[in-house]
């Protein structure tokens, strides 16, 4: 069995012993090497040609975040941030992700980190110059009474950045549960606010679901909902966790396919694991339109496998053409899904 070979950068020693420690438990990893700074591992990632590289975030001569960009351009490969700023410096981390990082471990909570880098290893890497520039939606729009209801987990921070660009400032009302730590989620949401022409928020209970305006789950504590039918809300619900997360993609689903029915477009985009898979399935039996990231534009082709094999996906779409799919399916005098 071939191994995972792993370079492990981090200006602590101590930090270092500590990842590579947790890695070597695993007996599909190999700890290939460790470095101080950008400048030693440059010169290791020559020699050594990693799998999966572990970067820390605040380093001397170079951040973690310059080097993350220089290697998503020059020498792609998979990344996975470890740092203290990726739980506290959440802007810094969505800059991480949206450059290319595949995931983002908080110091010294290692419990996942080698899931993650087992899963890193089997990711598509793109390079940042190969990234096509984002289509805006031109001329007029006329959202109908649907609405949208999106899921995404691993990659899902660029993915959504680029679907939501495309997106009018008159959108059909959307909603997204985005698997995301409570800290990174209200800065997330500001991001996308910023960047996309459409109103962008994290979600409130009892929320005016409104077009125009996009609603981002909470990470963390509760699960996003839709509620209602003439004056349709949202709700944030506790509960435990449903597929191991909360919030979950399949409550989500869930409550539009029961408040909604064929009045709703349901997208399901890149991450590990099934999470939405059922909710969707549910979603186009009640006559709603469904989209699949295809495979070749996932990062992870995990989510929107599991939905398309149940039968889920009425459609498999690459992301830059699910924008614009997904609001022609919901614009005035578009009917439900056969």
């Amino acid at each position: 069995m071939k191994r995972i070979r792993v370079l492990v950068v981090d200006d602590s020693a101590t930090m270092r012993n500590l990842i590579s420690t947790t890695l070597r438990r695993d007996p599909e990893i190999e700890v290939i090497g460790g470095c101080g700074d950008p400048y030693e591992a440059r010169e290791a990632i020559k020699t050594l040609s990693p799998d999966v590289i572990t970067l820390d975030v605040e380093m001397p001569k170079m951040t973690g975040i310059e080097f993350l960009d220089k290697i998503m351009r020059l020498r792609p490969m998979p990344v996975i941030m470890v740092s203290t700023l990726t739980q506290a410096g959440a802007a810094i981390t969505l800059e991480a992700l949206e450059i290319g990082a595949f995931d983002c471990v908080g110091k010294p909570d290692f419990e996942h980190l080698a899931e993650k880098v087992k899963a890193a290893a089997a990711s598509r890497v793109r390079s940042l110059s190969d990234r096509q520039p984002v289509q805006a939606w031109t001329g007029a729009y006329a959202p109908g009474d649907k609405i949208i209801a999106v899921g995404s987990s691993t990659g899902g921070v660029e993915a959504l950045i680029t679907m939501l660009q495309s997106f009018p400032a008159n959108c059909p009302p959307t909603l997204i549960t985005q698997h995301m730590p409570a800290t990174f989620t209200t800065s997330f949401a500001a991001r996308l606010d910023r960047l996309c022409a459409p109103h962008v928020a994290e979600a409130t209970d009892g929320a005016a679901i409104r077009p125009g305006c996009v609603y981002l789950a909470p990470g963390g504590a509760m699960h996003l909902e839709a509620a209602g039918v003439a004056h349709p809300v949202c709700r944030l619900r506790a509960g435990d966790p449903v597929n191991g997360h909360r919030p979950s993609v399949d409550v989500l689903f869930d409550s539009v396919a029961k408040a909604f029915g064929a009045r709703a477009v349901g997208i399901i985009l890149t991450g590990m694991g099934k999470d939405g898979a059922h909710g969707m399935k549910r979603m186009r039996d009640a006559g709603a339109h469904t989209i699949g990231q295809d495979e070749a534009s996932c990062i992870v082709y995990g989510m929107p496998k599991a939905a398309f094999e149940i039968g889920a996906v009425v459609r498999q779409l690459p992301l830059d053409r699910i924008a614009r799919a997904a609001l022609e399916m919901s614009a005035a005098n578009v009917r439900g899904a056969a």
